[in-house]
Formats: C-alpha cells, sequence, structure tokens
C-alpha cells in the first residue's frame, strides 16, 4: 500500500475533488473541508501537522476562518497519521466533545475481489433525479433522520458528475432498499454513505453495493476501495476483506463565531 492510499483512508475530504457548493482550505497544518450544508458534519478540519505547541494556535486559526464564513461548528477529524499523535485528546481538555455518531472510525482498504451479492440483489446507478429522491430518502431514514427538500435534492442531482462520483441503488425485487456513493481519484475509489433500510437490512444490499463499486474501480483501471467505518459497517467490511490501516477520530468544536464588540 502506497502513502497516497493511507492518505485517503485518513484524511479523504483533502484528496478528493472538490464538486459545486464545497471548498478546501489548504494550510501547512491542516486542511478544512467545506460542504454546503449546514451543521459540524459539513465542515471538517483535517490532515494535521502540527507541533505540540501550535494547537491553541491553530483552534484560534480555524475559529476565525469559520467565522469569516459564518460557521459556528466543525468537526475535527483526526487520523493516526498526524501530529501531534494526541490530538484529540488535547481538543477534548479544550471543551470539544466526541462526534455524535462513530466518533470512532477505521480508515479500511480493499485490494482484493470482494464475493459477489445475493443475485437477487440488483444494483442501479443513480442518474435521474427521481434516483436521486430515492437514494436521499433511503439515506436519511437508514439512520433515523427526516426526507430532505426538494430543492436540496434538485440541487445535489444538477451537481452530479459520474466521472468523479457517483450513487447507486441497491433494490430486491423491483423495491429500492439501500444506496451508496463512490468517489473516483487516480489512485483509488473512495467508499462513502453506504446504507440500508432498517426493515431490509440483513438481505445482502449493503454487500451488493461493495461489489457494484468494485467492479466500476476494476473498469477504471484502480482496483482498490477506500472507506471509513464505523461500528456498524466495520464488521461486514472486514468479512469482505477490508483491513484497517488506520484511525479517525471525530471531535465537535462549537464556537460563538460573533465577532468580539
Amino acid at each position: 500500500m502506497n502513502d497516497r492510499i493511507l492518505a485517503l483512508a485518513a484524511e479523504p475530504n483533502t484528496h478528493t475533488p472538490l464538486r459545486d457548493g464545497e471548498e478546501r482550505i489548504v494550510d501547512p497544518r491542516f486542511v478544512i473541508w467545506i460542504g454546503p450544508g449546514d451543521g459540524p458534519g459539513w465542515t471538517s478540519v483535517q490532515r494535521f501537522r502540527l507541533e505540540s505547541d501550535d494547537v491553541d494556535t491553530v483552534i484560534a486559526d480555524v475559529r476565525a476562518l469559520m467565522a469569516e464564513r459564518g460557521r459556528d461548528a466543525c468537526t475535527w477529524e483526526v487520523g493516526s497519521t498526524g501530529t501531534p499523535a494526541d490530538l484529540a485528546e488535547r481538543l477534548l481538555a479544550r471543551g470539544m466533545q466526541w462526534a455524535d455518531h462513530d466518533s470512532h472510525q477505521a480508515g479500511m482498504v480493499l485490494d482484493r475481489e470482494p464475493e459477489p451479492g445475493p443475485p437477487e440483489v440488483a444494483v442501479r446507478v443513480a442518474e435521474t433525479l427521481e434516483d436521486y429522491i430515492v437514494s436521499e430518502a433511503i439515506a436519511h431514514l437508514a439512520f433515523g433522520g427526516s426526507i430532505p427538500s426538494d430543492e436540496h435534492v434538485i440541487a445535489l442531482h444538477e451537481r452530479r458528475n459520474p466521472a468523479v462520483s457517483r450513487r447507486y441503488i441497491a433494490s430486491i425485487d423491483g423495491v429500492d432498499i439501500g444506496t451508496a456513493s463512490a468517489t473516483f481519484v487516480p489512485d483509488a475509489v473512495v467508499l462513502n454513505a453506504g446504507s440500508t433500510l432498517p426493515d431490509h437490512r440483513g438481505r445482502g444490499a449493503y454487500r451488493a453495493l461493495v461489489r457494484a463499486r468494485w467492479d466500476d474501480a476494476v473498469a477504471a483501471g484502480t482496483p482498490v476501495l477506500v472507506t471509513q467505518a464505523g461500528e456498524m459497517s466495520r464488521p461486514i467490511l472486514e468479512r469482505l476483506g477490508f483491513r484497517q490501516v488506520c484511525t479517525v477520530l471525530a471531535v465537535v468544536d462549537r464556537f460563538d463565531a460573533r465577532p468580539d464588540p
């Protein structure tokens, strides 16, 4: 495994292409990815190259950059390849908190063919607006969220670029039950957002979605899959042959973005 693959596993938002509505701030000490949504999950700070006495200065610098953009929260994604090694503990000691979901993730890599999904599970690439509506509904309902607005989904569909990223939908007997995404980069395919409706879990949709993205990675000439796995997805990925190459700890910083009077 080369260093670029390890970097993708530890710091994906640093190395994947930007889409419309996204911004990336690159500093020698850190990288900030800013997405189009609200909430700390849409702003991630990663790829840390700090000295021990840099931490307070960097926190202040990141908060100032976020305040300029009207944001008052962000997620620090601390990979095990960053420095200092105890950065997550230092951030928690300064009042930040573990992320509500998947605060401890495993950077994982697959470089051999996984088993196929069950024959009854069909997977298609989401292309139409209707496909995007289905994909977004599944992704949100799978984790107990609310279905996004039509405006949100229309904007996502208009920004799509199949050469860079794709969405997939899994179905059984014509019923759509799972969805996932993939981002294509020169060295690998990065997997994101795999989810299955709760009533249909255990039927092989997740496995089929992994295999569909592997097949597309092979077709693209980059037969390597990279992802960050939380507690729910890690066991199945291990069974499919993924191996852990790093850890990523997610810590949320909420702060007052208003300027001093």
